[in-house]
Parts: structure tokens; sequence; C-alpha cells
């Protein structure tokens, strides 16, 4: 067995394997002999039929099956002790034929292309960046109140519609001034505060029991959908119901906030765990600051990524990805062409996967078994407790934990997310950062161009 390596340029190789009767036929015999003994063939008792005729009923299956065992072991074997970092698999050379007979097998010699990962640095050394924190003021601090005593606060009917109240009303289409013959008719519930069109919305505040509205109830909806169940109808029942209807208001329904008490607190937050109103806010801001934490944690790393996709230079051998791409995948609708007119993504994501090896590597960022069993554990502890249920004894957790990173792919994510982290923290360490506190409303214009 040889393998030799044809350099083509710094992206690209080509690997000759060149195989010997020697390679193969003492297990291809037996093999055979193995097929003879179980061989059932009209005219021979079983285990006595003439080897040649099993040759020539089994011999090419048998043949191509070990070549192709002894071919692929010896590819990545010659791949591993020459340390080629290789993208992809081997693919075998196009336009280029396995040379050897196969009717009369002796040497044979396969052909295949490889695509060999680039070199490159990684340099972040005098990258500066903006860490955006949210403001936490008394303002934002007054909506949250607000926001939690009126979840848990209730219904009253009301005279007049605000602009957070809820009308039920009866939905009836009409033809001209008259309901229409066979119209839908269906009485349904609009949540005032929650609609996005603000004329809609106007036009409806003030309304008392009672009070008729000529309206386009697309206006009161959430698309399709929402608008199928306001009517009563199905999706499939819009295309031919008309945009002119009748609301008629049935109820008027405010919300009333809960008073802000202990009762409250303990509803929100446990019961004793808040015993004022001060310590309210104080949780309340502490939980803001966490879950903005992360917001501000991935907007920081979207934008160290983006510049790294930018500014590091990767060249990668394209045709031979684009190939490799349509010979590996599972999808029976994909095409070279749907392949071309995606290949920028798929650029992007290797790009950036290097990117993170490379990372990996040059700074020896390692997750240990253990970390990815107490990382797990933690996920299992949250679970039980978003159900209200305590949580096992520890023993039991770290087998829970271990049966979770049993699944291959469970594994993969949970080990993705650790290397993010822990990128994440190497992008603090090397990078610097300009901490800049903004409103809300100006982190989500910064973070997302809204």
């Amino acid at each position: 067995m040889e393998v030799v390596e044809e350099k083509i340029d710094s992206l690209n190789a080509v690997l000759r394997v060149k195989v010997t009767a020697d390679d193969y036929a003492e297990t291809v015999d037996k093999q055979l002999n193995d097929y003879r003994k179980q061989a059932n063939i009209p005219g021979f008792r079983p285990g006595k039929t003439p080897i040649g005729l099993i040759k020539k009923k089994y011999g090419k299956a048998v043949l191509a099956e070990e070549l192709n065992k002894v071919v692929s072991k010896s590819l990545y074997d010659f791949i591993e002790e020459n340390k080629l970092n290789i993208l992809g698999n081997p693919l075998p050379k196009e336009n280029e034929e396995v040379k050897g007979d196969f009717d009369n097998p002796a040497d044979f010699e396969f052909v295949y292309e490889i695509g060999i990962s680039p070199e490159f640095k990684v340099d972040l050394s005098k990258g500066k960046f903006d860490y955006l924190k949210i403001k936490i003021d008394g303002e934002m601090l007054d909506k949250e109140v607000d926001q939690m005593a009126r979840r848990y606060g209730s219904l009253v009917s009301a005279e007049k519609a605000s602009e957070k109240d809820m009308i039920m009303g009866e939905f009836t289409e009409m033809e001209g001034d008259n309901p229409k013959e066979g119209g839908v008719s269906h009485t349904a519930t609009i949540s005032l505060e929650f609609l996005e069109d603000k004329k809609a919305v106007k036009k409806l505040v003030g309304a008392k029991v009672g009070d008729e509205f000529r309206v386009d109830p697309v206006d009161y909806s959430k698309g399709e959908a929402d608008l199928a169940a306001m009517l009563g109808v199905t999706k499939e029942d819009l295309p031919n119901i008309s945009n002119d209807f009748n609301l008629k208001v049935t109820e008027i329904k405010e919300m009333k906030p809960a008073a802000i008490d202990q009762a409250l607190f303990d509803k929100v937050f446990g019961e004793g765990k808040v015993s004022s109103e001060e310590e309210m806010r104080s949780t309340i801001e502490g939980d803001l600051v966490k879950m903005f934490a992360n917001d501000s944690d991935r907007v920081f790393n979207d934008k160290v990524v983006e510049e790294l996709l930018e500014k590091t230079k990767i060249d990668l051998p394209e045709e031979f990805l684009k190939r490799w791409i349509l010979a590996s995948s599972d999808k029976e609708d994909l095409t070279a062409e749907k392949i071309e007119e995606d290949f920028e993504n798929y650029r992007k994501g290797l790009k950036w996967q290097l990117i993170q090896n490379n990372i990996i590597k040059d700074n020896d960022i390692k997750v240990e078994p253990a970390e990815a069993v107490d990382y797990v554990k933690n996920l299992l502890v949250n679970q039980y407790a978003q159900y209200g249920m305590p949580a096992p004894e520890d023993n039991v957790l770290e087998d829970q934990a271990k049966n979770v990173l049993g699944n291959r792919d469970e594994a993969n994510k949970i080990y993705d997310s650790l290397y993010a982290s822990k990128i994440l923290q190497y992008f603090k360490e090397t990078v610097k950062i300009k901490e800049k506190e903004v409103s809300y409303e100006d982190f989500v214009k910064e973070a997302y161009g809204k």
C-alpha cells in the first residue's frame, strides 16, 4: 500500500492510493469462503458450491467492499501521520477513473482530492469595542412595577374604553348599509393595549357599550391566524370575506392593577422574600441587571465576531468545498446551483468555525467533562424550579446530567455553548473595552439598527 501526495496549491492537493493484491487478497478470499459455507444454490449441497461460482456471483462486490475499507483506512492514516489539516473529507477526483481491472484483479490506483485548511493568524490585540450597558432608571422601574401590578390585577367593567382596555364586540360582515346575507357574524375580544395600528385604537377610545363602528377587521388583528380566529373562520376562508364590518361594542373591561402590598410581593417573589416596595424595586433592578448583562454580552460578542470575519483574511478551497457540500448533504433537493447561490453563507460559517478553532488551539481553551456535567446539572435544577419542584439529590442529578450528555447531539450543543462562553471571556480579556451606558431604546438602535 502506498499513498502519494501531489500538491496543487496551498489549499488543494491530490492523494494517489496504490493498492496491490497483497493488501486485499487474503481478506477477499476469506470473505468468499464464508459466503461459500453459507450459500444455498440450487444443484449444490450447502457449503459445497464450487468457489469459482461463488467468485463469479459475489467476487466483484466483495472486492469492491474490501478495497473501499483498505483505501479509506490508508487515506486517513496518511492524513493523520502527516498531520494534514483538511476541510471536509477526501473526494474521488473528478474525471479520473480507478486504475485496475475488477475482472482480473491485481494492482489498483485510486485518486482523491482534498481541501487543505488555510494558515492564518487571529489578531485581536489592537481591537477596541464599545460594551453597551442599558441604563436602569426610575422610569424603567416604574414601568416594571406597573406591569407586575397589572399582571396580577383584575378585570372590571368600564363605562368608556381607554387605550389599555379590552373591548368585547360583535363583528358583522356588511353589504352596503345592511348585514351581508350569509356573511360572517362573530363575537370577539380586542385588546387595545397591544394593537400596533394606533389610528385603529384611537377610533375606539371613548367607546361605550352599545356603540357601533364601521371597521376593517384587519386593523384589529395580528396576522391571518389572529384575524381568522377573531372572525370565527379558517385562514382558507379569508380571501372570500370582505373588509367591511360593523363592530357593536357589547362590553368594556379595564385592568385594575393589584395593590402594591405584601400580597403582591408574595405572589411575585415568594412568601416573605420581599416586604416593601423599595425591596421590590431593588429586586427587579437586580433581575434586570442580570438579564441585560446577557444582552450586552451577546451584542458585544456579535460585534467582535463581525470584526474578525471582516478583517481576518482566510482563503478557502472553494471549488472543492462546493463539491464536498453537495456530496455530503442528505438533502435530496440540494443542487450545485443552490449551493452556488448560498455559498456566501457557507463561506461565512466555515470561516467563523476556523477562527474559533484557531482561538481555541492558540489559547489552549478547554472544556473538561466535569464542567459539562456541572453545566447540565444547573440546567436541570432550573428546570425543576420552573415547575415548582425541588431538585433531587446531587448523585441523582449527576446521573441525569450524564444521561443527557450520552446523547451525541445534546452533548455537542452543550459543549458548543461552553466553548462559546469561554471564547466570549477571551474576547473580554483581550480587546480594549469602553463601557457605554445607554437607554434601552438607544441600545436597541445600536444593537439592531432599529
